[in-house]
């Protein structure tokens, strides 16, 4: 089907647009009304993400109401580890929490990278494929999947964490271990973005929250290794990558085999465009909070972090998710503003 809107993946591309397109990470649920309407009427978290005609009906709701130029599949990041065979719960007001974690070589026996995608993760697939189908062209959807070394931390963790202690022990105490787990979610992964791909994704985006816990060697070594991997294998369509608080690591994650580096708040625009060149385009960063400021001020700080580029090469988004109790008014100035704004020729 063709697409109405393609600024963002021309964008991703680095061709000719006449103005910024934007969206929202986490834009699909979280501070919409009508999102925790859908909710409500589901068991929790998982069921709507495992329901694939609501799971797509919350991931158009941000297109509709929002007005952004691009939808991202409502799903998680934690359905890989779970199609490997380490099932996750997801507690309210507490977050992801497994019941079992791989810290040795005999606990890595409970999982698998040998498997049937469709067969575990064909409710995200069927959920593109609904979204696509509704969609009818207005805006590309965007697919993502965690990045192997968050991935590895809620496995080896087990939940969330202020410092990932354990999956960072792991490095030190058995890095053949970690090196080997880091493979096996690499492979799901692959596969699986492919199979987003297939089922209708326009473009993907790997998310690696918890890059900025790791030193820039061990960066280099348990994360961009395998991201480079995925960057690699994903020929189909454009690439974002996204590792939040991997500041001196932003020069070599300009030269993977991306179109895209999502930047966080703490990044800075100008000397990131200089540590990444002029070939990769650049996706962020504004702060989440700015979002909680006055329409006026949302407006005024929207403007001077658009004052900053330097290149069409720029898809405007938060440095993070938007936060749930954002008032979702805010979001549309923030977005009203980027698409009044005059790009420089």
């Amino acid at each position: 089907m063709e697409l109405k809107n393609d600024l963002i993946l021309r964008a991703a591309k680095g061709e000719d647009i006449d103005r910024y397109p934007v969206w929202l990470m986490r834009q699909a649920g979280r501070i919409l009304p009508e999102y925790r309407a859908v909710r409500s009427s589901l068991s929790g978290f998982k069921e709507l993400v495992e329901t694939p005609e609501r799971a797509a009906e919350v991931t158009i709701q941000p297109v509709d109401i929002l007005g952004v130029d691009a939808a991202i599949i409502f799903s998680d990041i934690l359905v890989v580890p779970e199609a490997m065979g380490l099932e996750y719960q997801m507690i309210e007001q507490k977050g992801p929490w497994f019941e079992k974690t791989i810290r040795s070589r005999e606990e890595l026996k409970l999982i698998s990278d040998s498997f049937d995608i469709n067969d575990r993760l064909g409710y995200v697939l069927e959920a593109i494929k609904i979204t696509n189908r509704e969609l009818h062209g207005r805006v590309p959807l965007i697919g993502f999947a965690g990045a192997p070394w968050t991935i590895l931390c809620y496995m080896v963790e087990g939940k969330g964490s202020k410092t990932f202690s354990e999956s960072r022990k792991l490095l030190y105490t058995d890095p053949a271990l970690a090196h080997e787990l880091l493979s096996m979610i690499t492979k799901v992964t692959i596969q699986y973005l492919k199979a987003q791909i297939k089922a209708g994704a326009h473009m993907v985006q790997i998310f690696d929250s918890w890059a900025g816990i790791l030193g820039t060697e061990q960066y280099a070594e348990f994360g961009l290794k395998y991201i480079s991997l995925i960057a690699d294998a994903i020929k189909e369509v454009p690439v974002t990558i996204f590792s939040k608080g991997a500041i001196t690591s932003l020069g070599s994650i300009g030269k993977l085999n991306c179109n895209t580096v999502g930047l966080d708040w703490n990044m800075d625009i100008t000397e990131t465009r200089k540590m990444v060149g002029k070939s990769r385009t650049l996706q962020g960063n504004l702060d989440p909070c700015t979002l909680y400021s006055s329409h006026k001020e949302v407006e005024n700080l929207t403007i001077k972090m658009l004052d900053t580029f330097t290149s069409k090469r720029h898809i405007v988004n938060l440095g993070h998710g938007v936060y749930p109790d954002v008032d979702p008014e805010k979001v549309k100035t923030f977005i009203k503003t980027v698409k009044n704004y005059e790009l420089r020729k």
